[in-house]
Formats: C-alpha cells, sequence, structure tokens
C-alpha cells in the first residue's frame, strides 16, 4: 500500500524550502521592481516554469498541469486555454482566457487547486470540471454510496488503488459524472464536499 496520498498526490518539491507570508499583504520588492512575496489581495498568474518564478513557493503551470496529469491521468492539452492564478497563499483559480497580471478582483474563473502544503487538493469545481476526463484515481460509488457521499458522510468502501484525494464519480443516465473529492485512508473514504454544497438525497 503506498502512503497515506499516494505519491503522485505528493506536491513537487521546490527549489528552496522556504515559504512566503501568506499574510504579507505587499511583499519586499527586489531591485527590478519584482514583488517577491505572495499579496492575498490579488490574483497573480502563475509563471510558465521555475525560470520564471519570482515568488518563493508559488507553484508553476508546468507543475500543475503536470500533476493533474500524473495524479488523475487528465490529458495536457485538457488545460490549453487555461490560465492559472493564485490569491492568497496556494489557493489556484483556474480561468479560460487571459486577463492582465496582477489584478484585484473578487473572483477570476473557478477554485482550482490548494498548493503550499505536502499534499495538493484539487477543488470540487475542479474535479467536476475536469474530472471526466481523468483515467486513473477515480472511485466509481454506487447509487447509495453517491447520495451518502454528497451528503458529507464518511464510509467503508473497498478500493484497491492509491491513498490519497480521488475523484469520487457515479453513473447518471449511463454516463460517468464527476461529484467530488474523496479523501482515500485506512478502508474508509472520507467526503471532502463542502459543508454549504452538501445535500440529502436519501
Amino acid at each position: 500500500m503506498t502512503d497515506e496520498n499516494g505519491p503522485e498526490s505528493r506536491a513537487p518539491e521546490s527549489e528552496s524550502g522556504s515559504e512566503s507570508n501568506p499574510g504579507s499583504e505587499s511583499g519586499p520588492e527586489s531591485s527590478s521592481g519584482v514583488e517577491r512575496e505572495n499579496n492575498g489581495s490579488r490574483f497573480d498568474r502563475l509563471p510558465a516554469s521555475l525560470e520564471d518564478r519570482s515568488v518563493t513557493g508559488r507553484p508553476t503551470r508546468e507543475e500543475v498541469v503536470a500533476w493533474w496529469t500524473d495524479r488523475y491521468g487528465v490529458p495536457v492539452e485538457v488545460f490549453e486555454g487555461y490560465t492559472f492564478w493564485e490569491k492568497g497563499s496556494g489557493k489556484l483559480w483556474a480561468f479560460r482566457g487571459e486577463a492582465p497580471s496582477p489584478i484585484a478582483i473578487e473572483g477570476l474563473g473557478i477554485t482550482f487547486l490548494r498548493t503550499r502544503r505536502d499534499h495538493w487538493k484539487p477543488t470540487t469545481d475542479a474535479v467536476q470540471r475536469f474530472g471526466h476526463h481523468a483515467t486513473r484515481n477515480v472511485c466509481h460509488v454506487s447509487e447509495a454510496e453517491a447520495k451518502r457521499f454528497v451528503a458529507g458522510e464518511d464510509q467503508d468502501i473497498a478500493w484497491e488503488g492509491d491513498w490519497g484525494y480521488l475523484i469520487v464519480a457515479h453513473e447518471l443516465a449511463g454516463v460517468v459524472e464527476p461529484i467530488g473529492v474523496g479523501l482515500y485512508l485506512y478502508n474508509e473514504l472520507r467526503s471532502q464536499v463542502p459543508k454549504g454544497r452538501r445535500r440529502d438525497l436519501k
């Protein structure tokens, strides 16, 4: 059995072990005028690669796309046309299109991924949007199990794959639909459906 989140769910290793101060509203600037810390009051576009990164600990577009491909088998081309943004420490958003960076607005696209931790976590919005393309670490549940899952309940479910954050899916009208994120540990599927989106369908 793999570790509690599986080797593929681990965040990419950073070139530096330090992280920015998540509470910083206006980080210090380098001599070139580029901020070196995360600014939680605005959206900043993710750099394309490590060579383009100025904020310590900020993931790159390359790392984010590779993580979705490695963990869930989502093809790289699925993310073509999307830009990725950080607002707050490790809170990533996906936006289909272009926008100036930085930009101080309330929302930009959909919440996408939580980083700045040992194990990255996809959001419910991201799984429902991109989970159709996943080819691994997808846990298919029955109708009864799906109802318990969307109600926020944890349940014992047999699973032979990696532990960690899984895409939970259920077949509706002959089509497999991703319904949310589940954390699988010790033979238990723990619902990660946000409290405000849980429903009692029993």
